[in-house]
């Protein structure tokens, strides 16, 4: 550290030694864990305006079977890691593409590394089932199957179960809440300007 920088640090501390110390912030109470996650996961995502389905495993592909066939979509950017037996016949699946290619396809189809009960939110990581990040906010339908097990109660629960993979692999998270939005202009809430129009989720339990 230069001599004038410490000089000028020294008389700081001088200024400030007279004045109180500062309190140690008072965190408000951990709310309690929802008694079904997943349940409040649905809601809250459905108050977003979001499309969420229940259906166990092998109901998987006959769900986005079916909201392919409600959207018209017949060419599906995927992962190129995406789960076997997740697209449907007669869907084409792209794989990881560039831009101008995701403009022309009619959605997307992930997994997520996390969802989270509280906000009914969706947290891609870049990991397996997700791809690059484009991915997800290029086309203007997005189909994520979440896995029941990665739905957390809170934020932080999920920050903590994505942490690693962050620390590891310095990857961007997305986070999404419902359908991409914005009120910025007189305040009219139009969709699809920052990501997917339409967003599809498929819980799996």
């Amino acid at each position: 550290m230069s001599d004038a920088r410490e000089v000028v640090l020294g008389r700081i501390r001088t200024a400030l030694a007279d004045r109180p110390q500062p309190t140690a912030a008072v965190l408000p109470p951990t709310p309690p864990a929802p008694a079904d996650p997943v349940a409040l996961f649905a809601e809250r995502a459905g108050e977003y305006r979001a499309a969420v389905h229940r259906v166990d495993t092998a109901g998987v592909v006959a769900q986005v079977a079916e909201i392919c066939a409600a959207h018209g979509a017949r060419r599906l950017a995927v992962p190129r890691d995406l789960p076997e037996g997740w697209l449907p016949p007669g869907v084409e699946g792209t794989g990881d593409a560039t831009v101008p290619a995701l403009d022309r396809v009619d959605g997307v189809l992930t997994g997520c590394a996390a969802a989270i009960a509280e906000t009914g939110t969706i947290v891609l990581d870049g990991g397996p089932g997700q791809g690059i990040r484009a991915l997800t906010l290029v086309p203007d339908l997005h189909i994520c199957v979440v896995a029941a097990e990665l739905v957390c109660a809170s934020v932080s629960e999920a920050f903590q179960r994505v942490e690693p993979s962050v620390r590891r692999r310095r990857a961007p998270l997305t986070l999404i809440s419902g359908p991409s939005a914005t009120s910025d202009i007189e305040l009219s809430r139009v969709e699809g300007v920052h990501g997917p129009r339409r967003l599809e989720i498929v819980i799996v339990t």
